[in-house]
């Protein structure tokens, strides 16, 4: 007999709907604090009997005003070179000051990066620092606000008061594109996910604007956006490089695009000029080496550690935004040759005798 799956629990974000009251709130009734409106607490307690609700006893150790020493970290992605990267960049700076990091990926989900905020705060973690999700949940900004110290990477939220973390992406969309144009390219095809995540499109802005300098025409047809793995991408690159379509050179938005880009030539026995965004491991293995732009992971997962840090330690200035600047990593893939363009058709002549 196969048993039912096993009802999700209840949590304190879920008694404060049901009481129609702030989570903190809930937080301080459940911690035994006495200075709550007894109306309040009447509907508190209602809620927690309706949905059985039952404390997280390692949190509910930890006495109010005493930190845990736990940070969250929430991530797009744990297989991502580039967040595996800011993850590990974070661990470090946290572990030389005492706190103990507990990290989790979103996958773009933006219910499941709800349930994890929700998890972690009732965990009573000291801070939290996220990667957001392109499109989360309307209570987000709601939920933000119950978090003790947060910090926002890699994607700007300007409807979140936290300190902010993101990579000039419009400057490095610019950067890769106008090597390629260096080179001799003219269509050049744009691969990312999709065009609605903030760093994604900054660099499909910079792909546009380089376009534009060099007084050449973007085609949507060399768009490939949407694409969140090196399979998918493979797939999307072959179709597009089907007989009878030129296209000269390839701008990958980010590592598994530029891994997708590499398998589609290694399936299909070409090469093209490719510059990559966030470098990652095997981008000077291949052949030819992979030139990318990005910017500094180790810098950004420090910074975002020491801002945490000194919020938690009762830093209360207004929030800081920093942008972290592009840098190139030239080797030789944006040199690779160009496919011969077909010369344009004669136009027929008649003349007058």
């Amino acid at each position: 007999m196969q048993s039912s799956p096993r009802a999700r629990r209840a949590t304190m974000t879920d008694v404060a709907r049901a009481a129609q009251v702030s989570l903190k709130t809930v937080s301080r009734y459940v911690n035994g604090e006495t200075n709550i409106d007894p109306v309040i607490g009447a509907r508190i307690a209602e809620a927690i009997a309706a949905l059985r609700f039952r404390r997280n006893m390692a949190a509910a150790s930890i006495r109010p005003g005493q930190r845990s020493q736990l940070v969250g970290l929430i991530i797009e992605d744990v297989a991502n070179p580039f967040y595996s990267a800011l993850t590990r960049s974070v661990e470090l700076a946290l572990r030389a000051a005492g706190l103990l990091l507990l990290a989790a990926s979103s996958e773009e989900d933006p219910v499941r990066f709800t349930r994890l905020i929700e998890q972690l705060i009732e965990r009573r973690v000291d801070g939290l620092i996220v990667v957001a999700p392109s499109h989360p949940e309307p209570g987000w900004p709601e939920l933000a606000r119950e978090i003790p110290a947060l910090v926002i990477l890699d994607r700007f939220d300007d409807t979140i008061d936290a300190d902010s973390i993101v990579g000039d992406d419009v400057g490095g969309g610019t950067a890769a594109t106008e090597l390629l144009v260096g080179s001799g390219a003219r269509r050049i095809a744009f691969v990312g996910e999709a065009l609605g995540l903030s760093t994604i499109n900054g660099r499909y802005q910079g792909y546009l604007a380089a376009l534009a300098a060099a007084g050449l025409t973007a085609d949507p047809a060399l768009v490939i956006d949407g694409v969140r793995t090196s399979d998918d991408v493979c797939t999307a690159v072959t179709e597009l490089l089907r007989p009878g379509v030129q296209v000269d050179a390839f701008f990958a938005a980010n590592n598994l695009a530029s891994l997708g880009v590499l398998k589609a030539f290694r399936r299909l026995g070409i090469s093209r000029p490719i510059v990559g965004y966030d470098d990652f491991e095997s981008a000077a293995l291949v052949q030819p080496a992979v030139t990318v732009v990005s910017h500094s992971v180790a810098d950004m997962g420090r910074r975002s550690a020491e801002l945490l840090l000194a919020r938690i330690d009762g830093d209360r200035t207004p929030a800081h935004h920093l942008v972290l600047p592009a840098t190139t990593t030239l080797r030789a893939s944006h040199r690779a040759p160009i496919p011969h363009r077909p010369d344009p058709p004669l136009t027929e002549m008649t003349t007058t005798p």
